[in-house]
């Protein structure tokens, strides 16, 4: 590996295992400031209260079960895949451990705020790592390629479904939520091209390339 090769990979690693920290983060002070979340952590918090589970295994065991429905849509997980599986609910669970809850909307609006973009500059960093997409992307994604569906409406489906049943084991739903899903796409789009690696030049002539890593969040 060439020393530029091996400055690449590590510049893609940290990304990767940067922006999942962050992920985490984003998720704990969303939960925190308690005006809604995003669909995932919507229905990974109302487990977790059936459960008894925390929020970061909620969502490291709902990770793992949406990974093995990447068997039947033929979806092969990369790097970042597994680390997202793992690393997003621990540093969940350990960011929740230190920050407290907020009270007063004059709090708990900047903070959500504060969630949500930090959420898009995570986003952008570990998929701009290009280590493979999380769980839920590969799932929405690969069941557009099985369908024959739009990426939109599978996602719009799926995130529909996610939603009603977090909200209905007690999940948070809120102005945080409506925030969350107008703002995530455009903030992680940005956050894509901010954090972007350089790709190596071709040695002949460029390939037509498939389909780029989608920037939905869905992890």
């Amino acid at each position: 590996m060439s020393r530029s090769e091996g400055s690449r990979t590590a510049r893609r690693l940290t990304h990767l295992y940067v922006g999942l920290v962050l992920y985490g983060l984003s998720c704990a002070l969303m939960v925190r400031a308690g005006v809604g979340l995003d669909p995932w952590d919507t229905f990974h918090q109302g487990l977790g209260k059936q459960t008894g589970w925390s929020m970061g295994v909620a969502t490291i065991v709902v990770g793992a079960a949406v990974l093995l429905l990447w068997i039947p849509i033929r979806q092969r997980p990369g790097l970042g895949t597994v680390s997202n599986v793992v690393v997003i609910g621990l540093a969940m669970d350990a960011s929740l451990a230190v920050l407290p809850d907020v009270h007063g909307l004059a709090l708990q609006i900047p903070q959500m705020l504060a969630g949500v973009a930090l959420n898009g500059v995570a986003t952008g960093l570990y998929l701009s790592a290009r280590y493979g997409p999380g769980p839920r992307d590969g799932l929405m994604t690969g069941l557009h390629r099985r369908t024959g569906l739009s990426v939109r409406l599978v996602r719009t489906l799926i995130e529909i479904s996610v939603l009603a049943s977090g909200w209905a084991l007690g999940g948070a739903v809120g102005a945080g939520t409506v925030v969350y899903a107008l703002a995530i796409g455009p903030l992680a789009q940005y956050f894509m091209r901010v954090f972007a690696v350089p790709q190596p030049a071709p040695a002949g002539p460029e390939p037509v390339s498939g389909a780029e890593c989608d920037a939905t969040p869905a992890r």
